[in-house]
């Protein structure tokens, strides 16, 4: 699995030929925080111990984890907010938002066959387009540093945190990007239990 999400393509190999598969893909997957469903809390009785919970997540190899590029906790709603009327932002503006950024994106890599989003971005495009400030560069190594994050979530904050500023309609990725960005590394964090 983790080529193919690193590559964009599967190979097969056989006693008389090896043929590669183009492999372009988008990977959704969920899962429940512990083996019960229910996350660690140490104030619960009938919660999932520490050590259980750590288990069930070591399940999944770091080396996968790293190559998704968006982890996200979902934590159960309260009936407070399931009850209130007020809507949020309507799927209609939420597509032109997207739409606009998806063409930003196919007039950035336009230059570069097979590169049509933020997502397939190289190391070196991602020199070019996703510069930073220093106020941005010291929130990246504080997190990288404290939340003990890998080499290749450096990366992948970049390209999120790039997406993010598109949507956002903005030219630059600034501050504001790289923390929503680092926010969907839930699941790189060494020390996530004590989060």
């Amino acid at each position: 699995m983790r080529q193919p999400l690193e590559d964009r393509v599967v190979t097969i190999s056989r006693a008389r030929a090896t043929v590669d598969y183009p492999a372009g893909f988008m990977l959704v997957a969920a899962m429940n925080p512990s083996p019960s469903g229910e996350f660690y809390n140490p104030n619960e009785s009938h919660a999932d111990s520490e050590f259980a919970v750590q288990r069930y997540l070591n399940k999944i190899s770091g080396p996968l984890m790293d190559r998704i590029d968006l982890h996200i906790e979902v934590n159960p709603v309260p009936y407070e907010k399931l009850s209130n009327k007020s809507r949020g932002e309507a799927s209609v503006e939420i597509r032109k938002r997207v739409m606009k950024a998806r063409l930003k994106q196919l007039n950035r890599y336009k230059d570069y066959p097979g590169i049509h989003n933020n997502a397939q971005m190289s190391p070196k495009l991602q020199e070019q387009h996703c510069k930073i400030d220093e106020q941005s560069e010291k929130l990246l190594k504080t997190a990288m540093e404290r939340l003990g994050m890998s080499a290749r979530s450096y990366g992948r904050i970049f390209k999120v945190a790039r997406t993010i500023a598109d949507l956002d309609g903005e030219q630059f990725i600034g501050p504001n990007q790289i923390a929503e960005a680092i926010q969907y590394r839930t699941l790189d964090r060494d020390n996530w239990l004590a989060q």
